[in-house]
């Protein structure tokens, strides 16, 4: 039998707004009066003091904060504006999603959809209640995608400002984790999702964690056990990012589904940051142009024409073209590993900006700043021992070690897009509806 202070406690660390649908409703309270009396209309749609007082004790058993009633209300009038648009859009949840919505739900407090209704149940919440709430945040993702999904677009520019130091990427607290990363695909695909909710469903030590991450991980760093080093909590997904400010060393945290498979964190230590990037993070790629005549009039001449033309890194390609190749060198690199004059002259430079102060030899270096972002992380620890035979092919984009792979980057901005038209969209629904009470 699970209490329902047993549930509360499971679902405390969750971000609800994250698990079914775009701005999911907040907490409710109990209703007032006459329970299946209409405690107000949406469109000429009922909702009841008895949905109102259900919704209540279904999001207090899930320890949402919030004024009960004004919550409840607003939720319950949110939900039958997304089932009015879903079926103006012809989309509707069979049986079938709907008990896979539930399943999912329950998952993420370990738990089975059959355990998660008995303790809403014991807590006064019907199983009616938790089936409508599911349906109505997944009919509602599927009408965001149907309208939005083709007209939303996320670009390799967008991705490079998200992965910039000026965007403050790196900033702020950071953690030490392990990972433990499950591909979808390959031997042991169809069983991924199963493993990742046996792995955060009880908990283990880090020695247990390393042993499993040898053997299931696809990232690499599971030659180290899964560990990797002190990581900017920015670059883990938005879904764990709270969870993990929550939780202490030792605990995991729920599965996370990520282009790359199914991530699983193991929290080692978190320690506060602050709102400047730390230096140790930080990954420059730069361009080096070697120009004859060293300081001279000539080469310096030579240097203001070439950045006449060129006003990036890829510019300076054509700009250069004609000179030998190794003249012109691009380099990606962790900044503590960059000589220390070119890490003094790129400190001073914007994305595209050039430096000439530098001279090598007989030559004038015209340096450019390409990228500059905050997603190294320091190396992990020496592997102890050799990975289990049986364990999935390496895939080098996946993991965290070095920060989110671009495809991550991607679907955070993909849904974070679709989240802001979500919000948009709901509002001119409710701006348009016809909301009164009896």
């Amino acid at each position: 039998m699970i209490r329902p202070s047993r549930l509360v406690t499971r679902l405390s660390a969750l971000c609800l707004a994250s698990v079914l649908s775009f701005g999911l409703p907040q907490p409710a309270a109990f209703a007032q009066g006459n329970a299946y009396a209409a405690a107000l209309y949406v469109n000429d749609r009922a909702i009841s003091n008895f949905e109102i007082d259900q919704r209540a004790r279904f999001m207090e058993l899930l320890g949402a904060p919030g004024d009960p009633r004004a919550e409840a209300e607003k939720g319950l009038i949110e939900d039958r504006l997304r089932l009015d648009a879903a079926r103006q859009t012809g989309i509707r949840a069979t049986p079938d999603q709907i008990k896979t919505g539930m399943t999912e739900f329950a998952s993420r407090a370990n738990l089975t959809a059959d355990q998660f209704v008995e303790a809403l149940a014991q807590g006064g919440v019907e199983a009616e209640t938790f089936r409508d709430f599911v349906e109505a945040g997944l009919v509602w993702r599927e009408v965001i995608r149907a309208k939005y999904a083709d007209k939303l677009t996320v670009s390799e520019a967008d991705i490079d400002r998200a992965l910039s130091v000026t965007e403050n990427r790196g900033a702020g607290p950071q953690v030490l984790v392990s990972e433990i990363i499950l591909p979808m695909t390959g031997k042991y695909g169809h069983l991924a999702s199963r493993r990742a909710r046996e792995l955060s469903a009880g908990g283990m030590s880090q020695a247990e964690f390393a042993g499993l991450a040898h053997k299931y991980s696809s990232a690499p760093s599971r030659d180290a056990g899964g560990q990797i080093g002190w990581i900017p909590l920015t670059n883990l997904p938005p879904e764990v990012r709270g969870p993990l400010t929550q939780m202490r060393p030792g605990e995991i945290t729920q599965p996370v589904r990520i282009p790359e498979g199914i991530a699983v964190f193991q929290l080692r230590g978190l320690k506060d940051g602050t709102d400047k990037v730390d230096p140790g993070q930080i990954t420059v790629d730069y361009a080096e142009l070697l120009i004859p005549g060293g300081n001279s009039p000539d080469a310096r001449t030579e240097a203001a024409r070439i950045l006449g033309r060129a006003d990036n890194c890829d510019m300076l390609y054509s700009a250069a073209r004609g000179l030998p190749a190794n003249q012109l060198q691009r380099k990606t690199a962790a900044l503590r590993n960059v000589p220390r004059d070119v890490a003094g002259e790129l400190a001073k430079l914007d994305e595209g900006e050039a430096s000439t102060a530098i001279v090598r030899g007989n030559a004038l270096v015209l340096l450019m700043l390409c990228k500059r972002t905050a997603i190294q992380a320091l190396e992990a620890p020496a592997p102890k021992s050799a990975p289990d035979p049986q364990a999935p092919r390496i895939n080098e984009d996946a993991g965290f070690a070095k920060g989110p792979s671009r495809d991550t980057v991607r679907a955070e901005l993909l849904n974070r897009k679709l989240g802001d038209a979500a919000d948009a969209y709901l509002a001119e629904l409710q701006a348009n509806a016809l909301i009164r009470r009896p």
